[in-house]
């Protein structure tokens, strides 16, 4: 009989979740909503206040399809009251000589759906509610505070030691647990890294114009200015900014005292909602686009940004982890018995790998036109944008491939 604690005894799950983050914080609901026991870790309890100064001032836009994984997660119905939905996706070209609009196109999901193209919220809200669902599942364990430190994978399972010092044989061990993820190295997968000498700003912001459920992307360079709808904020239209730009230029704004940041953040804006008044702290993230070389290993499956990395473009980063659950989910609902079998995870990586391969080549395309500085460039970025809306049945299409509907 061991004499070790009883909080630091083995245990024996179907699966063990590494990274308690968004991604991680949903697969592990979805898991055990389907039945499956879960163990979920992470060395960081989720912030879940959006007050808190290590709140992630993130938003993300759920596109449609992931509103499918948030309730098989048992969270939709939670989440809707906070929705700002996204009926319009805007696009400015601001690339002449002044920074003002000289092309807008807009883009109406009600040409493809009679859903909005997706619905908006603060991430660290995300990591509040699904906190609550994790907590109220009776199959999962959601351990914060603790890392894995050793993975060490078999034919049958997977053992798992933890930072407290306690050990989980698993099924399958998911690797959610980031760009820098501690699973993907210890699987030996190597990952391909893009960097793009950009940061985005990340914050929200307060104005006098409605945003009337419109995303607007302005571009003209270095990356593109974004503002993503939010629910009113003390009685005022809301948005969640997303302002990409070269790296020095991206940490001189954050440090711009509010009046002269608030007014350079209007120019770039094109004044599209008036001025801008930010009502968060500003946040800084590096950008660059990754993938893992594989997204399994033999009883371990790569997640989110453990196998992919992407600047945010589109909406489609936090769209596509969620795409990944969906994958693994389907595959162990429909055999239970062949879970983290080699054959069930050479499954998830032919489905899965091929498709985040060509979304990262889109985006990278994307990005780098909207970095284009010399104005013949960004001339040829405008007639392109113009020439694409132009044909309606391209048009649909293009609104298709990025909800990620067939």
């Amino acid at each position: 009989m061991s004499d070790r604690p009883a909080h630091l005894r083995d245990v024996s799950a179907d699966i063990l979740i590494s990274g308690g983050g968004v991604a991680g914080l949903t697969a592990a609901a979805a898991f055990g909503a389907a039945g499956f026991t879960t163990v979920c870790v992470d060395p960081s309890p989720p912030v879940t206040n959006g007050d808190d100064p290590a709140a992630d001032m993130r938003t993300t836009a759920m596109l449609q399809p992931s509103r499918t994984v948030l309730r098989a997660a048992g969270v939709w119905d939670q989440l809707v009251p906070f929705a700002a939905p996204l009926q319009v996706m805007r696009i400015i070209d601001a690339g002449g000589d002044m920074p003002v609009a000289r092309l807008t196109r807009e883009f109406d999901a009600a040409d493809v759906s009679e859903d909005p193209f997706g619905w908006n919220f603060p991430n660290w809200l995300l990591r509040r509610e699904l906190l609550a669902r994790v907590n109220d599942c009776a199959l999962v364990d959601f351990r914060p505070g603790v890392a894995t430190t050793d993975l060490l994978t078999r034919t049958d399972s997977a053992l798992v030691t933890l930072s407290d010092g306690s050990r989980v044989t698993a099924k399958l061990v998911i690797g959610a647990d980031g760009r820098d993820s501690f699973i993907r190295q210890a699987a030996g997968i190597s990952a391909r890294i893009t960097r793009y000498g950009q940061k985005a700003l990340a914050f929200a912001v307060t104005h006098p114009i409605a945003h009337e459920n419109v995303s607007t992307e302005v571009h003209r360079s270095g990356g593109p200015f974004t503002l993503v709808p939010l629910p009113d904020r003390d009685g005022r239209p809301c948005s969640a900014v997303v302002w990409m730009e070269t790296g020095p230029k991206a940490d001189r704004l954050a440090t711009l005292p509010l009046p002269e940041f608030e007014a350079q953040m209007l120019e770039r804006s094109t004044g599209i909602l008036g001025p801008l008044t930010v009502c968060t702290r500003r946040a800084v993230w590096p950008m660059r686009a990754q993938i893992a070389q594989s997204f399994v290993a033999q009883r371990v499956a790569l997640i989110a940004e453990a196998a992919h990395v992407i600047p945010p473009i589109g909406a489609q980063g936090l769209n596509m982890s969620l795409s990944d659950i969906a994958t693994l989910l389907e595959l162990c609902d429909a055999d239970p018995a062949q879970l983290g079998s080699q054959q069930m995870l050479d499954r998830f990586n032919r489905r899965r790998w091929p498709q985040v391969k060509a979304r990262i080549a889109g985006i990278d395309a994307l990005n780098r036109a909207s970095m284009l500085h010399p104005r013949p460039l960004r001339d040829l970025r405008a007639a392109t944008l113009g020439a694409l809306y132009s044909i309606k049945p391209l048009r649909r299409t293009i609104m298709r491939a990025g909800l990620g509907l067939r």
